[in-house]
């Protein structure tokens, strides 16, 4: 919707924005686009704002969370400049020159702005629309090299274990040592995890985007949790879970369905 906003929008800065009511004979071209010097503050305010908002909305999609623009998100910085355009446009038509008329850029213009922070603001609030812009071939690739998530794998149930894949060497079935143990020797038993015995620390990818609650339980988000990038679950509280961000901010993730573990 954002880059289809885009696209008829510089396609309208070539049309004409106003047009001239000759009462007589009018000679040559009676109308004036968006480029044209005459009418220059209508370029940068409306046409070129809008161009450059859907392009810091798309872009701030393929960026690694967390990156901002002086203590802004690229999609907040988009969507500030998509209402900016918006409002101009609209009050070009309202408070325009009497003696000139609405041309077709002018009106492509305001529907093309209007669409484009429609656009920016539900993305914002409709978590269908925070979806990654292409579906991957395959599943998300695991974080620092590990082998990717078979299909399929999903969230366990409280209290479930996922089995691992088996050392180089061992036969299904078959117990496991840690690498340099001696057979028959005694192994350690590794601290327990937070969030009860049977649970273990494991990284996962939603599906879409997900709002990370506070750890009190209040109703505040601390993150949102984009697909594309892996997170660490740190502990489970029932079927929620509490994971740490890749900045180190830890919160609640309510809503595990779907999610791909690593």
């Amino acid at each position: 919707m954002v880059i289809g906003a885009a696209v008829l929008l510089f396609i309208a800065s070539f049309l004409d924005f106003y047009t001239v009511d000759c009462n007589g004979p009018c000679y040559g071209d009676n109308g004036t686009n968006a480029w044209e010097s005459e009418i220059f503050p209508v370029l940068p305010s409306i046409f070129l704002a809008g161009v450059i908002a859907a392009a810091l909305i798309v872009s701030a999609r393929f960026q690694p969370q967390g990156r901002n623009l002086f203590g802004l998100a690229l999609d907040q910085w988009g969507t500030a400049l998509a209402v900016f355009a918006a409002w101009t446009s609209l009050w070009t038509i309202i408070g325009g020159p009497k003696q000139l008329d609405s041309g077709v850029g002018q009106i492509l213009g305001l529907i093309a702005t209007l669409a484009l922070a429609a656009g920016a603001l539900l993305t914002q609030r409709v978590p269908a629309l925070k979806a990654p812009l292409m579906n991957a071939a395959g599943p998300v690739p695991s974080p620092y090299g590990a082998p990717a998530p078979q299909p399929g794998y999903g969230y366990p149930g409280p209290g479930a274990a996922q089995p691992g894949p088996a050392p180089f060497g061992a036969q299904p079935g078959q117990p496991t040592q840690p690498f340099g143990a001696q057979p028959g020797q005694s192994q350690p038993t590794p601290p327990p995890a937070s969030g009860g015995s049977d649970f273990a620390p494991f990284w996962f990818a939603v599906p879409v985007a997900r709002p990370l609650y506070a750890e009190d339980g209040s109703s505040s988000t601390i993150a949102e949790l984009a697909p594309g990038t892996w997170y660490l679950a740190v502990e489970q509280r029932g079927q929620a879970l509490v994971a740490q961000t890749q900045d180190g901010r830890r919160g609640v993730l309510q809503d595990t369905t779907g999610i791909q573990r690593g």
